[in-house]
């Protein structure tokens, strides 16, 4: 069930044709997206240029047309050339509009998941919308579940 302003027809089609547990991917624009994506995934190219369009602003989106069951993002190598010390800052920026737009309270944890683990859950048949952006970060990839909508009433 859909709620909110999105206008892509496109991600419209996909979220509408989903329901609770299927998986959106949002992806930066490193992410091999030929390679590997869900072979259910509707594929939506917002890779305007490099930095546009940003993955936190189309999760931005998304969180006000469904809601968010499970959020998994790619744990950041401990070793080699994209090794970080820490985990990225896009990662707080995820829990940040999570945070404030998710139903489900106490905050969604990000799930992290090993680079070819996360290549793996990404590339499965529950995935309906795989997103390209142009985000330049790394490790800005994120992997949502869809949840229910429950009644207001």
């Amino acid at each position: 069930m859909l709620k909110g302003k999105l206008l892509h027809p496109q991600i419209m089609h996909a979220l509408g044709s989903a329901g609770h547990g299927s998986r959106i991917l949002v992806a930066d624009g490193n992410y091999p997206f030929s390679t590997r994506r869900g072979p259910n995934a509707q594929m939506v190219y917002l890779n305007l240029a490099p930095g546009l369009v940003a993955v936190t602003d189309v999760l931005a989106a998304l969180v006000q047309m469904v809601e968010i069951e499970a959020a998994a993002v790619m744990q950041p190598a401990k070793t080699g050339p994209y090794a970080l010390k820490s985990d990225p800052d896009i990662f707080a920026d995820f829990a940040r509009i999570l945070e404030e737009n998710v139903a489900r309270k106490p905050h969604l944890p990000l799930q992290r998941l090993e680079r070819f683990k996360f290549y793996q859950e990404a590339s499965s048949a529950d995935v309906c919308l795989t997103i390209a952006t142009g985000e330049q970060r790394i490790y800005a990839n994120l992997l949502l579940t869809i949840g229910v909508v429950r009644s207001v009433n």
